[in-house]
């Protein structure tokens, strides 16, 4: 599939859009990375090929586009089978996509509530993401990756929120590394990879964007 035309639409703070730079980087797949302006004016190839909710990531696949970031990572996994991100097994996984789901509907938003909350509600935010993070300890176990050995479909769908985590750390007034050692550890491992380590943004310029985002949204 060499001749195949691959195009991300991309933002470059997006944990969403970086996972889908982490899956095709596992495959070897070579893309051309676009970047939106999500606070500006939105392409028109943005709003054409993602119409139902107009943001990245958008993998423009010969023309073809596929929304929504973990359909995306599936996707890749599919047209491209070698090294495959999902076990072997059915039950695998039916796992595999169960934390998936988790990581989906509960870090990204649970870090969220940490910044953009005040006063007393800070506390309960950063306790509620305390509580998730030590879940995915639960989860990941004594294993290096969530798929064991290798670094699977979980792994790409969690890393990339993880460059968010020195923010809620900043806002939330707490250590990942004290509170979910495992994940820490976890985390350094994935940064070890050339896949992960070459697209993962500074969670310094991290935190500057959101303190941005702050401001926008009148917090602070």
């Amino acid at each position: 599939m060499s001749n195949d035309e691959v195009i991300l639409l991309d933002f470059w703070v997006s944990p969403f859009a970086i996972r889908a730079k982490i899956a095709l980087a596992e495959k070897g797949v070579e893309f051309e990375a676009r970047q939106e302006d999500l606070l500006g004016t939105k392409s028109e190839l943005l709003l054409t090929s993602n119409p139902i909710y107009k943001k990245v990531p958008v993998l423009l696949h010969n023309g073809k586009a596929v929304n929504e970031s973990s359909i995306i990572v599936s996707y890749i996994d599919e047209v491209w089978p070698t090294p495959a991100l999902l076990p072997p097994c059915a039950y695998g996984r039916a796992t595999a996509r169960f934390w998936a789901d988790y990581v989906d509907k509960k870090v990204f938003d649970g870090g969220s509530k940490i910044w953009k909350s005040k006063g007393d509600e800070v506390a309960v935010a950063k306790a509620e993401f305390i509580e998730i993070l030590k879940v995915l300890e639960g989860a990941l176990g004594e294993k290096n990756f969530f798929g064991g050995d290798t670094y699977g479909f979980v792994d790409i769908i969690t890393i990339p929120l993880a460059s968010w985590f020195y923010a809620y750390e900043q806002y939330g007034g707490f250590k990942v590394e004290v509170e979910a050692p495992k994940i820490a550890a976890w985390i350094n491992r994935s940064l070890e990879k050339e896949s992960v380590a070459s697209v993962y943004p500074d969670p310094i310029k991290v935190y500057e964007f959101v303190g941005m985002l702050r401001k926008f949204n009148g917090i602070e």
